[in-house]
């Protein structure tokens, strides 16, 4: 758990800084988050493959699983964001905290059980 949150720590770190730096540089908005939030997926892959879960790269059907779980979290901060704080009339912090602490703890369970899981990476060494 220590080292997830560590990884996770920094990939966040790494995408404020991404971002800014972007949009200092001139870049839009949109293409300075698109660029900030695949760097920090991908910061975010190695560190947690290598790191936290200690699992090879490589490994076709665990990076598949691992951009379903991002793409997941991806709906679930939509949903959180565009329509249930919406709906409950949130000011949009409180939208946004409940992003930050749900996805966390989503995606430590899919990267658990399913994305970094041993049984099916063994099989394939």
């Amino acid at each position: 758990m220590f080292r997830f949150a560590v990884v996770g720590t920094i990939v966040a770190a790494c995408y404020i800084i991404f971002y800014l730096t972007l949009l200092a540089l001139g870049l839009s908005q949109p293409f300075a988050n698109i660029i900030a939030f695949l760097t920090a997926v991908a910061i975010q892959y190695v560190g947690q493959a290598l790191w936290t879960f200690r699992r090879p790269l490589a490994i076709p059907t665990q990076i598949g699983r691992f951009l379903g779980t991002i793409g997941l979290g991806l709906v679930v901060s939509a949903l959180i964001t565009g329509v249930l704080g919406p709906s409950f009339g949130w000011p949009s912090w409180v939208s946004a905290v409940l992003v930050t602490l749900v996805l966390p703890v989503q995606n430590f369970i899919f990267f658990r059980i399913w994305v970094f899981t041993e049984t099916e990476t063994s099989s394939e060494s």
